[in-house]
Order: structure tokens, then C-alpha cells, then sequence
């Protein structure tokens, strides 16, 4: 098989990578089944118009919906699929697999490793996932840089486990799409950490869930207990902004924040309302 591979782009540095957001269990088909068959997996499943070939691990091509349109239902696969790949490693920056995608109209890479083995699948959905309510280092850096600016005052940053029943939510609201997208993510363990604000106030210790509340209820409905997060630590004890909305807005815990349709998004239209 001629597989063009994209270019490693991205290989260094802190920017996003491919396999921070890829599905890593993908589901696949073998040289050998018939169009028959995966043309009725393609027809049962909500998630796949098509799939990659592998022998083993290693990927010989991809089928879709379209290649098996007028082949004989007993053809094998092997066949009709297409054996010319574009393909990503995992350590390629997200925004070069988004490049690829855009510019070749596909909307799913195989991700193979150094060997050609597959490790995974990146689609134009995780290409966009990968640019909302990212919880970055240059994120955490700027909201610190801006509570020292502020208040006068040093902040200190940690990685660990937070519970969720700790948190005190900043955000009034969440939007339902969203939310849906978040649980997808960590279903398959694909989430972003959080961004925590741990405080010192005169009562004790508020944790102020600063960046990923869609994150944070997704998690709370799938019976997650905690989550791994970023946490700023500010032990003196000053009025912060975030501390101050959420009390305005009766923000107690993530309970209290509110799920919105996506219909009834401000910059949402439909084409009923157009009219």
C-alpha cells in the first residue's frame, strides 16, 4: 500500500497534539469481510460511515459507504477500499491535522504510529473540540499573571484530583450541545483538566472552579466523583471577582448551574426564526 503520511509538523513544543484528542479505540474491519458485512455495520451504527482496514494492527486502507455503492455484496473489501492514505502520527500538532482535513475534504485520519500500526482516529469533530474551552498552560499562566496583577498579591500552581462536590461554580450557565460533547469526551477518557482557584477566605479553603464547568457536569452526571485539574493556589485572603459572581448569582455548588439548549444559544438562529 502507498501511504502518503502527513508531514510532522508540530512535533515539538507544547502546542496541542493529535493524540491528546484522537478516539483511541477505533473500530475497524479486515481485508478479508465482505462488502456485505460492513456495509451492515455501516447501516446499525449511529457513529460510522465508514472504517479503516487492518491486518492485525497494521492499516492496509479505508472503506466507506460510498467505495461499496456498486460492488457485488460478496467482494471483499480488500477490493473496493481505498489503499492511498493520508494518515497523522500522534505527535502531530492538532491544528496541521485540521489543515489536512480542511484541504483534502475527508473528515476522519488514521493515526499510526513510527510501525504503521494503528493508535487511533482523529475526525473534523475532534479537530473542532480541540479549540473549545481548551485548558491550556498559557491559559492558567494568563489568569495567574492577572490575579497577581490584581490583587497585589503571589499565587502558586498545582496539578491533582479535585472533588467535584468541593466546587464553587463561577458560570450561571451551560449549554446542552456542549455538554453532550463533554461527555463524549470523557467516556473515552479524552477531557481537559479543570482550572481551579483554591482560596483562602476567613471561613477556610473555597475551591472556585475557574475554566470548564461543561467539563464539570458532564462529569457529575456520569457519577464521576473528581476530576483532574490545574489549581491556582492564593492563600491570602482577598475579594476575588469570581468569588464575588458567584455569590451575586447564588452559586453554591455545580448543581446550581443552569443547562441551555443550544437552540437558545444568543448567536444561534433557526431558519423558522429567519423568516
Amino acid at each position: 500500500m502507498d501511504v502518503s503520511a502527513v508531514a510532522d509538523g508540530g512535533l515539538s513544543g507544547s502546542k496541542p497534539k493529535v493524540k491528546d484528542y484522537m478516539t483511541r479505540d477505533v473500530a475497524t474491519v479486515t481485508p478479508d469481510d465482505s462488502v456485505e458485512e460492513v456495509s451492515r455495520r455501516i447501516a446499525e451504527s449511529n457513529e460510522h460511515n465508514g472504517f479503516p482496514v487492518c491486518d492485525g494492527r497494521r492499516v492496509e486502507g479505508f472503506i466507506t459507504a460510498r467505495d461499496m455503492l456498486l460492488a457485488d455484496p460478496q467482494e471483499p473489501i480488500f477490493k473496493v477500499m481505498s489503499q492511498e492514505l493520508i494518515v497523522a502520527h500522534p505527535d502531530m500538532d492538532v491544528n496541521d491535522a485540521a489543515r489536512v482535513i480542511l484541504r483534502s475534504g475527508i473528515q476522519k485520519l488514521p493515526v499510526v504510529d513510527d510501525a504503521g500500526n494503528l493508535v487511533g482516529i482523529i475526525s473534523n469533530t475532534d479537530v473542532i473540540r480541540s479549540q473549545i474551552e481548551r485548558a491550556t498552560p498559557e491559559k492558567v499562566g494568563k489568569l495567574m499573571r492577572t490575579l497577581e496583577s490584581i490583587h497585589d498579591t503571589e499565587v502558586e500552581q498545582t496539578r491533582r484530583e479535585i472533588p467535584l462536590d468541593e466546587l464553587t461554580p463561577t458560570q450561571g450557565k451551560v449549554y446542552a450541545d456542549e455538554l453532550e460533547g463533554r461527555s463524549y469526551e470523557l467516556e473515552r477518557g479524552l477531557a481537559e483538566p479543570l482550572v481551579v482557584i483554591e482560596h483562602a477566605t476567613r471561613e477556610g479553603t473555597d475551591f472556585l472552579l475557574a475554566d470548564g464547568h461543561h467539563r464539570a457536569l458532564a462529569a457529575d452526571r456520569l457519577d464521576i466523583e473528581e476530576m483532574d485539574a490545574y489549581v491556582i493556589v492564593v492563600d491570602e485572603v482577598v475579594e476575588l471577582g469570581m468569588e464575588k459572581t458567584a455569590e451575586k448569582e447564588g452559586l453554591e455548588t455545580i448543581d446550581d448551574v443552569k443547562v441551555v439548549d443550544y437552540a437558545r444559544h444568543p448567536l444561534v438562529e433557526t431558519t423558522k426564526r429567519l423568516q
